[in-house]
């Protein structure tokens, strides 16, 4: 081959290492200042001025990630709590944020409307009891199983991040904790009755407030959302007694409004009745004192009129009381002297019914012969049936 050759030193296959690397020196080279050198000829920079050049690339690179790595997002539902060197430092709302990166600050995340829930004397369901925290006394000391649960959320991220020394991250092992003695508490101030039947609502009520003065004491920064009572009953070995002595409870109960039933059924009506009979005995004697003196009144009134006639006025007075007596009678007085020997039909049950009527029936008047005159002394007065002037013209024959 000619010294001449254009194609002399070229090799096929993979470029040259080396020469590689003398391009990526003559680069840096340039890039630290150096000056190329006079000639045309590419100078070939120091071993130890390359490695510096590497050195300081990959350190700016590390310094640019690491200053990246300082950057956080904190959601609506968020809150960022960042410490710096372990202690707090600031907070954070939602948005794009960044700090000082590690080991100077660290950012927090807390979830501020999570909704996290505890179980207290059961796990899972009601059949896997934990009789060591549903086991309780009450107030007439009965022991009782009670079962709950308890939802809570974080209101202050400060106070949950630094306050919580408990090892679970959700601080569910305090919540318990407050939750089984709030319950005993209120528990053991009611009675087994009203805990068993109508007292569930109020317990929750109270154990829920009890929980959260216990965890504003302990600075825990968690706000207690709802307690459920699940399941309230009498231990297993003494539930059939219980179920008796509810059933014994019931029955009494329902005797009782029964009884109460019954009474305010007769009470009233016997109350009525007494009312009625003393409304009508007061009747009775005003209109006993009334006929009394109206009577007294006519009998000082007749005196006079007695002390003028008292032939006359006597028998006055015996004709009426005769027509009161004979008229509620069902007999029928005939004169047959009078007549004139012959009987005449009398309707006889007409005449009763005319007679209770206070009406005359048809036929009458002939059926009745005319008396004859009296003396005057003992001449009836008008008006007067033909009964009383047949006994008062009897009275004057004699």
């Amino acid at each position: 081959m000619s010294q001449h050759d254009p194609n002399r030193g070229r090799r096929d296959g993979p470029p040259d290492l080396d020469e590689l690397f003398r391009q990526l020196n003559q680069k840096l080279a340039r890039l630290l200042g150096a000056k190329p050198p006079q000639g045309g000829n590419t100078p070939e920079p120091a071993p130890g001025l390359a490695l510096k050049g590497s050195l300081l690339a990959a350190g700016g690179v590390a310094l640019a990630l690491w200053l990246v790595s300082g950057f956080y997002v904190v959601d609506a539902r968020e809150q960022g709590v960042v410490l710096r060197l372990g202690s707090f430092n600031r907070l954070s709302d939602s948005g794009l944020h960044w700090h000082f990166p590690a080991p100077f600050e660290r950012a927090e995340i807390v979830n501020l409307t999570e909704v996290r829930s505890v179980e207290i004397g059961y796990r899972g369901s009601a059949q896997n009891r934990v009789p060591e925290e549903s086991l309780m006394l009450t107030e007439d000391q009965n022991i009782i199983d009670v079962q709950l649960s308890v939802q809570y959320d974080v209101k202050d991220a400060r106070a949950f991040l630094f306050n919580n020394l408990a090892q679970d991250a959700d601080a569910k092992d305090i919540v318990k904790q407050a939750g089984e003695t709030a319950i005993r508490e209120v528990v053991g101030k009611s009675l087994v009755d009203f805990v068993l039947n109508e007292g569930r609502a109020q317990i929750a009520v109270d154990t829920q407030k009890g929980m959260q003065d216990i965890l504003d004491r302990y600075g825990l920064g968690v706000r207690i959302a709802k307690v459920n009572i699940n399941d309230v009953q009498p231990p297993a070995p003494v539930q059939a007694a219980f179920e008796d002595a509810i059933k014994a409870g019931q029955d009494k109960d329902r005797l009782k409004n029964e009884g109460l039933a019954y009474a305010n059924d007769v009470i009233p009506k016997a109350k009525g009745m007494a009312s009625r009979l003393i409304a009508e005995a007061e009747g009775y004697r005003e209109r006993m004192v009334s006929t009394a003196e109206g009577d007294s009144a006519r009998f000082r009134q007749l005196l006079p009129e007695y002390n003028k006639a008292p032939a006359v006025t006597r028998n006055r007075l015996y004709f009426e009381m005769m027509q009161q007596v004979i008229g509620n009678t069902s007999k029928i007085v005939i004169d047959s002297k009078s007549g004139s020997g012959k009987l005449l039909y009398l309707p006889l049950n007409q005449l009763l019914e005319a007679g209770k009527a206070g009406a005359t029936p048809p036929g009458t008047a002939s059926a009745k012969a005319a008396p004859p005159e009296l003396p005057a002394e003992a001449a009836p007065s008008e008006g007067r049936s033909g009964r009383d002037s047949t006994r008062g013209r009897e009275l004057g024959g004699r």
